[in-house]
């Protein structure tokens, strides 16, 4: 994997922790709404990156 490639998967990431550690920050209480929303989110972020860029690049060599 390239360089650029593992450096968009750490921004994206961190930003993705910074926002659910906000969220949970921000809760009274931590539910199994929550933890769904958390789950689903990684889902639909992670997901298709690793998709495109790590299941794409074992293709190609």
């Amino acid at each position: 994997m390239k360089t650029s490639v593992i450096l968009r998967f750490v921004i994206i990431g961190l930003l993705w922790a910074g926002l659910v550690a906000m969220m949970v920050a921000r809760t009274p209480r931590f539910t199994a709404y929550t933890a769904f929303v958390i789950v689903a989110s990684g889902i639909i972020v992670f997901v298709p990156m690793y998709k495109k860029y790590v299941k794409n690049d074992s293709h190609r060599r």
